[in-house]
């Protein structure tokens, strides 16, 4: 489904006419007419024929208008009900838009209050409360954005009778399901080529697709003799294929809903005191503060290692082997593998980093990464760097297949097969196309 532009509110307030308020005002004069006439003949028995009519007149007054006054605040409270309706639909939508984005809380609680706001609710008079997940109902254990609106109505002539409070609420859920999960995903927001299949690689994806947020034309392209296997291609802008692709779905997605961050609640892992040796043949986990370049025969022990003041390098001929380990670049750091190297490397399996191999600093917008290797090279978990660039050139994948590559922008010139059935491994599913739905 196409995504609405997230600067623009979508006024559903307006599909409610105000000739619905024009109608409920006939009736009620109508209504007040008849109660007159039915006053008058009641009073006239007792009248002669030279009564007071300016008598009469006075003493029905209050009724007309009283009857006049309450169809009137009758109709006009039931048509600020249904507006509050619209205004929480389109409030709860515009937060499931920035949750699809991968925003945090308050982000999605800010873009729902706006959305409420230029609908016509009025914050002084009244509250709003976001919910993600939902706090009730039957989608309280699933991806979905709940927003309860109150607000207190105006009162006119019924303020004759009464000061009390006229209050309404409306309740919406807007749904956020996922029909696809990818196992390449691009979150650059707009640069062309954002996906890039070149060069003469065979890629062969199964059971899953590839995505890419950018809504530049060519956002996901196909060049030169490139081959390419996948669930789907499923892009927020549009496809640019050289040569025919192999898809389960009938055709290229184009215009979707951009993909959320899979890791963005992901923690930075802190830098550790002291440095740690790196001229080991067995590393230990923590902190490398001159980069860590490796050659020779060199084990990873599991943990997390922290690599800041230069970059992880897999030199030629260099033999590196580790399970259970995560790699986070911190500053400019970045990967830098020889295609001569034969890297051994898996995720860990359970805890906070589970299923991500390879983490980069999100403040390194600049960051270039290269992983190459020998076809013996086995990859296992997701390749990490949100705002950076991967150049993925190995004849490798992971385990079974399990390797997953989400980057700002992403290059494949490799030759491999992947495969997302890898939940045993620790690994996140990474959900693609997205669609919203108002279900409650």
């Amino acid at each position: 489904m196409p995504a609405a532009p997230r600067s623009e509110s979508i006024k559903w307030s307006e599909i409610l006419s105000r000739s619905f308020i024009d109608l409920c005002l006939n009736i009620s004069m109508e209504w007040g007419a008849r109660i007159l006439r039915r006053f008058i003949r009641c009073l006239r028995p007792g009248i002669g024929r030279s009564g007071n009519v300016a008598t009469i007149f006075a003493l029905s007054l209050p009724i007309v208008v009283g009857a006049a006054g309450l169809g009137v605040e009758t109709s006009f409270w039931y048509y600020s009900t249904l507006k509050l309706q619209a205004v929480a639909d389109a409030a709860a939508y515009a937060g499931a838009l920035e949750k699809v984005s991968g925003s945090d809380k308050s982000t999605i609680v800010s873009a729902a209050t706006t959305s409420a706001t230029t609908n016509g609710w009025r914050p002084s008079t009244g509250t709003i409360e976001v919910f993600t997940p939902p706090s009730s109902g039957p989608n309280v254990a699933k991806r979905a954005v709940e927003v309860i609106v109150d607000q207190t109505l105006d009162r006119f002539f019924t303020s004759i009778f009464t000061q009390n409070a006229v209050s309404a609420q409306a309740r919406a859920v807007a749904l956020i399901t996922a029909a696809s999960k990818a196992c390449a995903l691009a979150l650059n927001p707009s640069v062309p080529r954002a996906a890039l299949f070149s060069g003469s690689s065979t890629i062969k994806m199964t059971g899953c697709s590839v995505m890419s947020n950018s809504i530049a034309a060519d956002a996901i392209k196909l060049q030169g003799s490139a081959r390419l296997q996948a669930d789907c291609l499923i892009s927020a802008g549009g496809v640019s294929l050289n040569n025919p692709v192999t898809t389960v779905c009938a055709s290229p997605i184009t215009q979707a809903l951009p993909a959320g961050d899979p890791f963005i609640d992901l923690p930075t892992p802190p830098g550790t005191t002291p440095c740690q040796n790196s001229k080991l043949s067995t590393l230990n986990p923590g902190t490398y503060c001159s980069g860590l370049s490796l050659s020779g025969n060199v084990a990873l022990s599991p943990g997390v290692y922290v690599i800041q003041g230069g970059d992880f390098k897999a030199n030629a001929n260099a033999n590196i082997s580790g399970d259970g380990v995560i790699i986070y670049l911190a500053g400019t750091s970045s990967v830098s593998m020889n295609g001569n190297a034969t890297v051994k490397l898996s995720a860990p399996t359970s805890g906070t980093y589970s299923g991500v191999l390879f983490y980069g600093n999100r403040g390194n917008p600049a960051g270039s990464n290269t992983f190459n290797g020998t076809a013996d090279s086995l990859l296992t978990g997701a390749l990490y760097f949100p705002t950076q660039d991967v150049n993925y050139l190995g004849n490798f994948s992971g385990k079974g297949g399990c390797t997953q590559v989400v980057a700002g922008t992403l290059q494949w010139s490799g030759n491999t097969s992947i495969s997302q059935d890898c939940t045993s491994l620790g690994m996140r599913d990474i959900p693609a196309t997205q669609s919203i739905k108002l279900v409650e």
